[in-house]
């Protein structure tokens, strides 16, 4: 949920384009009302008819009357804008709620009012105001879905003011914006028994002991609930502060998410493409395995990692878990196709330690690509492929269907390196991929002492 900073719209007093801004807000009735008068008025000149005359000034006073006391009025109207949510999956709808508040000591008139959205969005909302009396606000609100994921600016605000007569009509315009992110579908994943390099914080978890040495304990500040028999009277007395021992860490276990975005892979576009099925697949696991306690990182084809808070790249336990999905899915909602022709700068980030589980999103693999894959299986502790083969995804299946011949080869060589590697068949269920793989799971059950559900 975000808000707007409040703004003010005012009537201006420029005098160098006060008229052509007035005559520019004049409506259709009012350049109806000054032809009138101005036709009357060389009539009556020509027939030399006083009265007629004085209706020709009548009607062609009125209109410019009226333009010229709304241009000089000053409304001061203050906007606010706030989404509800701001962050919002892909296919669902979000609420956003507008507020006027007339700030000055008079009252305005009509009022309407028009918020601009991205055509994706859906069409461009647009409400009338009735007389807003002074210190009197208003509330409307409108709804917008979007089947793509990205980010999409809301706004500026125009407001548009008009006299009692309908003769004058003049915008004004807010200068904030709101942004509103789609992010994509997450499917919830049952718990299965995955196991990485380090344990999380259920059975067989890991913990590295602090120097038990009095003079190299490594003291930090004292918190709500720590045991008092913790304190650590001689960095108390250093620091001027409750310092207490950090006697052990636990060590969460740890999981990379590899996101293949290269554009050679994925052929095809379109919310239903194996592409957007892979960022929707990525961003299950990621929120799933942050439910679970596990440090998580997302890595693409590039070599980039999200997020990047330590020097492992891992949101560690420091960062809460809600931030770093957000941050996350604040990622995947924008992410885009590389012009990367492999996956080499993903395996020099991989081979720089063992890396716990290594869940991948594939689009279509060569032989090279593959050996790359198989390369990246030695530096972690279990291994799960979800391979999309961009040839099936272009057409509807009759039946379901299995791999291409080379399709297959590549999942072969996959497996015979310790993957557990699955075809992902246009309009599968990651849902139930993902119990499959806990069923074909030699790749994940490698290392001792896995995570149970």
């Amino acid at each position: 949920m975000t808000t707007a900073g409040a703004v003010h719209a005012e009537g201006g007093r420029d005098d160098r384009n006060g008229v052509r801004t007035a005559l520019a807000g004049l409506t259709t009735r009012g350049r109806s009302f000054l032809a009138a008068g101005v036709a009357a008025a060389v009539c009556a000149y020509v027939l030399g008819q006083s009265d007629l005359l004085r209706v020709g000034l009548l009607l062609a006073v009125l209109p410019l009357l009226c333009a010229t006391v709304l241009y000089r009025t000053r409304y001061r109207v203050a906007g606010s804008r706030r989404l509800s949510p701001g962050r919002v999956p892909a296919g669902s709808e979000a609420r956003v709620h507008l507020r006027m508040e007339n700030v000055s000591r008079m009252p305005t008139g009509l009022l309407m009012l028009q918020d601009r959205v991205p055509y994706v969005l859906g069409p461009r909302p647009r409400f009338v105001l009735d007389r807003v009396e002074a210190g009197g606000r208003r509330e409307v609100s409108y709804r917008v879905r979007s089947d793509l994921r990205g980010r999409y600016p809301l706004g500026p605000l125009q407001l548009r003011l008009s006299d009692p007569f309908g003769m004058c009509e003049l915008t004004r315009s807010f200068s904030t914006y709101d942004t509103l992110t789609v992010i994509p579908r997450v499917e919830p994943l049952p718990p299965v028994r995955l196991s990485g390099e380090a344990k999380g914080y259920g059975d067989g978890r890991q913990r590295s002991l602090a120097l038990a040495g009095e003079d190299d304990v490594i003291p930090r500040g004292y918190r709500y609930g720590d045991d008092l028999r913790r304190v650590h009277w001689r960095s108390t007395a250093r620091y001027g502060e409750l310092m207490v021992r950090r006697e052990e860490q636990p060590q969460r276990a740890r999981c990379t998410v590899l996101l293949d975005t290269r554009a050679v892979a994925y052929p095809g576009a379109g919310p239903h493409s194996a592409f957007e099925w892979a960022v929707s697949g990525a961003a299950s696991v990621l929120v799933h395995m942050l439910e679970r306690g596990f440090s998580v990182r997302l890595l693409t084809d590039t070599g980039s990692s999200v997020p990047g808070e330590g020097a492992d790249g891992f949101a560690g336990a420091s960062q809460e878990s809600a931030d770093a999905a957000g941050l996350m899915m604040d990622t995947l909602a924008v992410v885009d196709h590389s012009d990367e022709a492999g996956l080499s700068r993903a395996y020099d980030v991989l081979r720089g330690g063992s890396e716990g589980l290594l869940v991948a999103f594939l689009g279509d693999l060569d032989e090279e690509q593959a050996a790359v894959l198989a390369r990246m299986r030695q530096r972690s502790g279990g291994a799960l492929a979800f391979v999309l083969q961009g040839g099936s995804w272009l057409r509807e299946p009759v039946e379901a269907p299995g791999p291409s011949h080379e399709g297959g080869e590549r999942l072969r060589m996959l497996r015979e390196a310790g993957w557990t590697a699955l075809a992902v068949p246009r309009g599968a269920s990651l849902e139930g991929l993902w119990r499959q793989a806990d069923r074909e799971r030699p790749g994940l059950a490698a290392a001792s002492g896995g995570v149970g559900p």
